[in-house]
């Protein structure tokens, strides 16, 4: 079975899933090992193919992340340049060849190739619809990010084009999927995390009806009723959740245990399955830090700015991690200390004080120390590489705030109001008088900071073009990413998005 799950990883690792010639040779190599190949087996490696595109703070998090006013990697003299790779994410001026963007588009892709591969090895129908869903999962992603989905029917004639599926009707497509599989799907609470499950499929379906009109037209977007209240309607019937009593429980490394929100989440379980989460503090920390880290991206003053001093997503202690490093998590700005209480320093011996202020481009003394940085993951002391922290997909306050948008956008603001500020006092902020399309785009920043949600967000509020700190503003066609020039020699179904 090891060799086979190695084979299995192999062919998925290198397999395109708009490929033409290559699909042929490749089918053919995982027809040699036909006989023992399974849906168990096959259904693992599709779920493990989510980790890379997902974890990895170089793919959608980055497309996600690093082009909204949340996240910056400033080149730090001569590190953390990677030829501008970083730069042109904050500055909306990728082009076809970004290697990050190209990377997260056939990863994508080949997720949807793994679960689909499942329904070929005559899956239990939980099977399939656990397959579907990362299949739908996988295609929303690239939905948002590129708008053109190639999908396969089946992958029994892989020499035929795929259907490129785009738009609002790529999402009702999506939609379709999940609603013909929840049945199959077993039910979702907070102990059943790290499968597909029926809430996870309902939180994705609210993802699109919210998304739909975006879809539709991404720059001038309209909400349509039914839309909004079938978001209304799906959070009605996800039961079974709480706000968690501590903010940072739902990312610690016990979160499948201590959490309350988690609806769906990748796995990282050493020896079992697992992806990049330890990324998410080693990208942020300084290297005199505990854990050391790779003293790169920070978020922005502006951003931080939004939140108020008594708001505990803004920064706090937490035990398992302060008491031993002295790391605090949540936005670390000013002095940093050890355990101990001492003072940190720089490689230089200068004050580790990490500053409000951070360039795109920095130079001078102080490049190390340059930056607000994010910790919204308590780092695994006990497992620190790899971390066993569960990577959070979907979580109960973000249905209550997509909850809230909808009602806000079909003219019921009172009651999205009430929504917002039971998330506020949870979290130890002040209630809100009012609720406008303005502040609950902040509250979703709050509360979902660092999760990869920002730019979907951004674009749906239209203020994904604005200038902000360390960005100009763009123009439309920055709406959406360029479909990759390697996608485009292979398959010719495939159309450059207009503006590239």
């Amino acid at each position: 079975m090891k060799n086979l799950k190695l084979l299995v990883l192999l062919l998925i690792t290198v397999f395109s899933f708009s490929c033409t010639k290559l699909e042929q040779n490749q089918r053919g190599a995982l027809n040699i090992e036909s006989s023992t190949v399974n849906a168990a087996g096959l259904l693992q490696s599709a779920y493990e193919t989510l980790n890379n595109p997902f974890q990895d703070q170089s793919r959608f998090w980055a497309a996600s992340e690093h082009t909204t006013d949340e996240a910056i990697g400033p080149t730090r003299g001569p590190d953390w340049d990677d030829n501008g790779v970083w730069r042109v994410l904050h500055n909306h001026t990728w082009n076809a060849d970004h290697q990050f963007l190209s990377d997260t588009y056939r990863e994508l892709l080949q997720a949807q190739f793994a679960a689909s591969s499942v329904l070929d090895k005559n899956p239990t129908p939980q099977q399939a619809a656990e397959a579907r869903f990362i299949r739908a999962l996988s295609m929303f992603a690239v939905l948002d990010g590129w708008d053109q989905v190639p999908f396969r029917s089946d992958l029994k004639d892989l020499k035929k084009l795929p259907e490129i599926k785009k738009g609002a009707a790529a999402a009702d497509f999506i939609i379709s999927e999940l609603n013909a599989i929840i049945n199959d799907l077993p039910a979702g609470s907070s102990s059943n995390i790290i499968k597909a499950n029926k809430n996870a499929a309902r939180v994705l379906m609210m993802k699109l009806y919210l998304n739909k009109g975006v879809y539709a037209n991404r720059a001038t977007p309209t909400f349509a009723a039914g839309d909004m209240q079938q978001v209304i309607t799906l959070a009605d019937q996800i039961t079974g959740y709480s706000l968690s009593s501590n903010f940072y429980d739902n990312f610690s490394p016990d979160n499948s245990t201590k959490s309350t929100e988690i609806i769906y989440a990748l796995e990282n379980t050493n020896g079992v399955r697992g992806g990049n989460n330890q990324s998410r503090w080693y990208c942020t920390l300084h290297y005199n830090q505990r854990p050391s880290g790779w003293n790169g991206f920070t978020t922005l003053s502006d951003f931080y700015d939004k939140f108020e001093a008594t708001d505990k997503r803004r920064g706090d202690s937490y035990t398992g991690v302060t008491n031993v490093s002295g790391l605090r998590v949540g936005l670390l700005v000013g002095q940093q200390f050890d355990q101990n209480g001492t003072a940190l320093k720089d490689r230089s011996g200068a004050p580790l004080s990490f500053t409000r202020d951070v360039k795109i481009k920095e130079t001078g003394t102080n490049l190390e120390v340059t930056g607000i940085r994010v910790i919204k993951y308590p780092p695994d002391y006990a497992k620190e590489f790899p971390a066993e922290n569960e990577y959070v997909i979907f979580r109960w306050a973000d249905v209550m705030l997509m909850k809230a948008e909808a009602l806000l956008r079909t003219g019921n603001a009172a009651a999205g109001l009430a929504i917002v500020n039971q998330i506020r006092a949870n979290r130890g902020a002040t209630a809100l008088a009012s609720l406008t399309a303005d502040n609950l785009l902040d509250e979703r920043g709050r509360e979902l900071y660092w999760e990869g949600w920002r730019r979907n967000d951004l674009v749906r509020f239209g203020k994904y073009l604005n200038a902000y700190q360390e960005k100009p503003a763009s123009t439309s066609e920055r709406l959406l990413f360029p479909i990759p020039n390697e996608q485009l020699a292979v398959n010719p179904a495939l159309k450059q998005n207009p503006g590239y």
